[in-house]
């Protein structure tokens, strides 16, 4: 069973290794690529006519049939259960629905050294916790090689956390995929019951437990999906919190978590600057009355919201340049 992950750059990639699929690759192919809930998507037919084997949206209760390649439909995650794939639309990870991590600590569950992980180009870190979940019951974890990825994040962070993951350019992934997947499946390890857990909370939309608090201490922070108190399960290096069914990475977390203070502050700036107009229009009104008091009132009011919307804008400022410095 292969299981490949992919975000931004990653139809490009996915074409490629489409391409390069065998056609007696002895393994079923399982695909996740975040994309809009909304959006149409043709990627089934685009790899479908590059490749040697057939290529379509995975059914719930497909089953695990060795050369062909299921993709996750948009808005739904896709899991291995048993001896077939299970298509949900339970709570997204790492803001993402389909996510990277449910396929992966769903193949470490079922399949423990018979599961290959591989992460394509990408944003972020999705993808990561989970290649290091299927790594640590047997699987094997192939990550495509940063230097090539149009966006190197989600392969760095995979290496991050398994380093001696197998790095290719994706021109050749085709070729290791059969090397693999040709290979005599040894050892493995009973699934944790936190990771089962956590599988059946994807499962379930959530449901599983809901009075139980996930294992780990509470973290003191938010989740931006439902405002709930986030625990932390952090692991060494592995930073990764949870609120039930959402979950999130470090770096997913931090980058809603930045995308939030931008919206607030933005928000602030409109609300000052509109409190001015506002203050102005009274000092106006109250000027034309010949009530001075009441005009000269208005009027610092409206200073004030000037200098504190020029703070905002400055902040604002601030954060662009740190972002493209």
């Amino acid at each position: 069973m292969i299981g490949v992950g992919a975000s931004a750059g990653g139809v490009e990639a996915l074409l490629e290794l489409a391409a390069g699929l065998e056609p007696d690759l002895p393994a079923t192919v399982l695909v996740v690529l975040h994309q809009p809930a909304e959006a149409p998507t043709v990627l089934p037919q685009l790899m479908d006519k590059r490749c040697a084997l057939p290529v379509r949206h995975a059914e719930n209760g497909d089953g695990l049939v060795p050369g062909t390649v299921l993709l996750a439909p948009p808005d739904h995650h896709l899991l291995v259960v048993g001896d077939r794939v299970e298509v949900t639309r339970g709570p997204r990870e790492n803001g993402h629905r389909p996510a990277i991590d449910p396929l992966f600590r769903s193949m470490a569950v079922e399949l423990g050294p018979s599961a290959i992980g591989c992460v394509l180009s990408g944003l972020l870190d999705d993808g990561a916790a989970g290649l290091l979940a299927l790594v640590r019951h047997g699987g094997t974890a192939v990550v495509q090689d940063p230097e090539e990825a149009h966006f190197p994040s989600m392969p760095r962070s995979a290496l991050d956390q398994v380093p001696g993951a197998v790095v290719r350019p994706v021109a050749d992934l085709g070729v290791v995929f059969s090397t693999l997947a040709a290979r005599p499946v040894i050892g493995g390890r009973r699934p944790s019951p936190e990771l089962v857990r956590e599988v059946a909370l994807v499962r379930s939309g959530g449901s599983v437990d809901d009075q139980e608090k996930p294992p780990g201490p509470p973290a003191g922070l938010v989740c931006p999906d439902c405002s709930g108190p986030l625990f932390d399960l952090s692991e060494g290096n592995l930073l990764r919190y949870r609120r039930v069914g959402h979950a999130w990475s470090e770096q997913s977390l931090s980058s809603v978590q930045e995308d939030g203070i931008e919206r607030a502050l933005f928000t602030a700036l409109q609300a000052l600057e509109d409190k001015a107009d506002l203050q102005h229009r009274i000092a106006r009104s109250a000027g034309d009355r010949g009530a001075a008091r009441t005009a000269e009132r208005a009027r610092e009011t409206a200073h004030q919201a000037l200098h504190s919307a020029g703070l905002v804008r400055d902040l604002l400022a601030d954060r662009r340049a740190g972002d493209s410095a």
